[in-house]
């Protein structure tokens, strides 16, 4: 029987940390350099430029300086709301509820809608002559102020449960919002339902169904951010940009989730790439097929590279500064995250993961377009470093790097934090010292419960 390919939505995948034991991953830092692996045939390529202040360089809007809603400030139904948000979401709870105004509330809305539809989704015990109608229906029940689904199995389903009080909270938003909000979910529901046990066979395939789930929740944002006017109307007009914002980070996470797919009966590499290794796509995971494993695994990383120039020039129009470090912060995460796997044996063997230090360090540096340039570079040249000279993707890979290349050197000096204000930094060193404190506890509630496994 063919492993499924249900979907699995960017809301609900994530990009990981690793727990703080362990040997440091052969990753250079962001600044200063780093230890570098100089392949056979491969040269030396330049070391990432240090960001410097730029004088007169463009500043982004700054945000309020509380980087957590208030809750005491809000009604009922959107506390809950926001309880649901913080109970289902671990990544996306601190960076929505740190977005300015109302595209705060809109934003949380929009996730705990698509939410939702992903329980639906995700839930086995429904059958599919059930849940096809209602994937494809979903969108009306926002309207329907009683519809409820009682009998999910699945751990989210409160948010099924209780989907009045989120039905409701959307009908209180403004209907610009509800608008984007209902026609993203309309088509999410349709592109979910048409994958639920269809493979996915080519690269096109791979790109829409990376856009069914995740590049339809960049084009959904983007249509929010400028709905609430704290960005230009481009930002949402431009879906091809959006789209690619979502599916750099949608790819990232199936390169890397590969073996934990692969023990949940789940394929996601496209069966284009990944036939020209193996016969099957789980012997890619036997020993005896690691050489053949890694260079697909390096063709897929080319593929999702190739989303990096998109991704560079939507940020260079965000001007509001809750929404560029939204947009910012999971994107500089993918491309750490595909650094960190290139070449990498350990993607076949276990979970690949950046590091808590290095996590804060890019939230904190992922401020402005010239810092995230810099970043981008950064991580690239690592990834330069790395290529093998037999590697059959290896010409490609050099192009896609010299075209971010291009786009991350500056014409002239970069610019840097300390173009913010005082009162800024506070604030966002506070971010920062919230973001270690919830990165910390995440950490060792994993090691807890890999330790209950264990025993």
């Amino acid at each position: 029987m063919a492993a499924s390919t249900k979907a699995v939505s960017l809301f609900k995948r994530t990009l990981a940390l690793s727990p703080p034991r362990g040997p440091p991953r052969a990753l250079g830092r962001l600044r200063g350099g780093g230890r570098r692996v100089q392949q056979r045939g491969v040269s030396a390529a330049p070391s990432v430029p240090t960001p410097v202040a730029a004088p007169g360089a463009p500043r982004l809007q700054p945000p309020a300086c509380t980087p957590l809603c208030p809750q005491d400030s809000l009604g009922r139904g959107l506390r809950t709301c926001y309880r649901y948000l913080n109970q289902t979401s671990r990544s996306f709870a601190a960076v929505i509820q740190a977005l300015d105004g109302e595209l705060r509330h809109a934003v949380c809305i929009f996730y705990l809608v698509l939410r939702a539809l992903d329980t639906i989704e995700d839930d086995m015990t429904i059958s599919l002559d059930v849940k096809v109608p209602m994937l494809h229906e979903f969108h009306s029940y926002l309207y329907q102020p009683e519809w409820k689904y009682m009998e999910s199995k699945e751990k989210d389903r409160q948010v099924l449960e209780d989907f009045p009080t989120i039905s409701m909270e959307f009908r209180n938003l403004s209907k610009v919002y509800q608008d984007v909000i209902s026609d993203i979910c309309h088509k999410m529901g349709v592109g979910m339902a048409e994958f639920l046990e269809k493979k996915v066979d080519s690269q096109h395939e791979w790109d829409k169904y990376c856009h069914y789930v995740a590049g339809l929740v960049g084009i959904g944002l983007s249509r929010l951010f400028s709905a609430s006017e704290l960005e230009d109307p481009v930002v949402g007009q431009d879906t091809e940009l959006a789209n690619s914002m979502g599916l750099f980070l949608q790819k990232t996470n199936i390169i890397r989730d590969y073996l934990e797919d692969q023990l949940e009966g789940r394929e996601f590499w496209p069966r284009e790439v990944w036939s020209r290794y193996a016969k099957k796509l789980s012997d890619l995971a036997k020993p005896e097929n690691i050489d053949m494993a890694v260079q697909c695994l390096n063709e897929l990383i080319t593929n999702a590279l190739h989303h990096v120039p998109d991704v560079l020039t939507y940020l260079s129009r965000l001007k509001n500064q809750s929404v560029f470090n939204f947009c910012a912060i999971p994107q500089v995460m993918a491309i750490a995250t595909l650094a960190a796997c290139y070449n990498n044996k350990q993607v076949f063997r276990g979970v690949v993961k950046i590091r808590k230090g290095q996590a804060v360090t890019l939230m904190m540096d992922a401020t402005n377009i010239q810092a995230v340039k810099a970043i981008m570079y950064q991580y690239v040249e690592e990834i330069y470093q790395k290529i093998p000279s037999t590697d059959p993707s290896s010409n490609k890979t050099q192009q896609v790097i010299a075209s971010i290349r291009a786009m991350s050197l500056p014409g002239g000096p970069m610019a840097s934090r300390h173009h913010y204000s005082p009162i800024y930094l506070s604030c966002a060193m506070l971010l920062a010292a919230l973001s270690w404190q919830y990165l910390s506890t995440i950490s060792k509630a994993t090691e807890e419960y890999v330790q209950a496994g264990e025993n």
